[in-house]
């Protein structure tokens, strides 16, 4: 058992199955992390309803695929906690309170939520959408983490988690611990713009087939100024060459070299990337292929980790409650 005294809380809004910038990210350090710390990994499905509250079938199924996910790429049940969001109801009763203490204006300012409604198109936003960071925190808070391992993109949510949590202490008693963020690599996108993400049609997923790697590579963004092969390239700001710095570190160095004298085609350099790539994702297939013919196994797996994380979450909200002066009754 793991005698770390931080404990971590993560996981991914359920609305597809997740892709290598998740991997990049966030699951390969969770992978990592699981045999040093305690760990709670949630399938975010309540969450997920904040851009895709018409999909419900879709939400749903996708807590089974990103559960696969987790599994394929190492994720151990064992070690780690996975539970279902929505089964928690101890999170939105925790939700409800951070509300309590944080202002619609710093809400409507937070850099994430502004981005990601101009991506979307949104002109006026819902509750549920405004208010996903205060969710966040009480996903954080229920069970005391203290680390969260995520991308750049989720700093200002942690920042809005550690405000709640120290306003609540300040208020009524020190019972939430202030959590800090473990940031991974970002990994850009196959289009050249922005990250790597499932709602950008840009990304490559974690049970993508052989063929489709090579595929989505083959039509990837590179040099817009190397016209021809044997034109000096510029790696630096080649889609394609970070994917050798993640994928193929120890031959980056040379792929820069023969590409910026010229001696290498992008036909090539996608090869070699996608050669890396599937070498990476074939375990993955591996054992979610294994998973995916005990699909009762699975279902244990959950219902196990959201009976583990619930009687977490009725631990705190006991001493939230006793905090706030608010437990009536036994």
């Amino acid at each position: 058992m793991n005698k770390n005294k931080d404990i971590i809380l993560t996981g991914d809004r359920t609305t597809g199955q997740l892709h290598l910038g998740h991997y990049v990210g966030s699951l390969r350090s969770r992978v990592q992390l699981q045999d040093e710390y305690k760990t709670y990994i949630l399938l975010a499905d309540v969450q997920a309803l904040t851009t895709h509250y018409d999909q419900p079938g879709l939400i749903a199924d996708s807590v089974h695929q990103v559960t696969l996910d987790y599994l394929a790429v190492g994720i151990d049940p064992h070690k780690s906690t996975l539970f279902i969001q929505s089964m928690i109801p101890e999170i939105a009763e925790l939700t409800v309170i951070f509300s309590m203490f944080i202002t619609v204006n710093s809400l409507r300012h937070n850099p994430t939520i502004k981005n990601e409604a101009r991506d979307r198109g949104y002109k006026d936003l819902y509750y549920g959408f405004l208010g996903y960071p205060v969710s966040q925190a009480a996903d954080i808070a229920f069970c005391k983490a203290t680390l969260v391992p995520a991308g750049e993109d989720q700093i200002p949510h942690i920042e809005t988690a550690r405000k709640l949590v120290r306003r609540f202490n300040e208020l009524y008693a020190p019972v939430l611990p202030e959590p800090r963020i473990l940031t991974g690599e970002r990994l850009g996108g196959l289009d050249g713009v922005g990250k790597m993400s499932k709602s950008m049609g840009n990304a490559i997923s974690l049970n993508a087939h052989p063929d489709d790697v090579y595929a989505k590579l083959s039509r990837a963004k590179t040099d817009p100024a190397r016209i021809h092969r044997s034109d000096p390239g510029h790696p630096d700001i080649c889609p394609v060459f970070a994917y050798h710095q993640l994928f193929r570190k120890d031959e980056a160095a040379e792929i820069h070299t023969s590409c910026s004298d010229g001696t290498i085609g992008c036909k090539d350099c996608k090869k070699m990337a996608g050669n890396a790539i599937n070498e990476l994702l074939s375990p993955f297939r591996e054992r979610r292929n294994y998973y995916e013919q005990r699909g009762h196994e699975v279902k244990e797996i959950l219902v196990e980790g959201t009976r583990q994380a619930r009687q977490a979450a009725r631990e705190t909200m006991l001493e939230v409650r006793e905090a706030m002066g608010i437990r009536y009754f036994d």
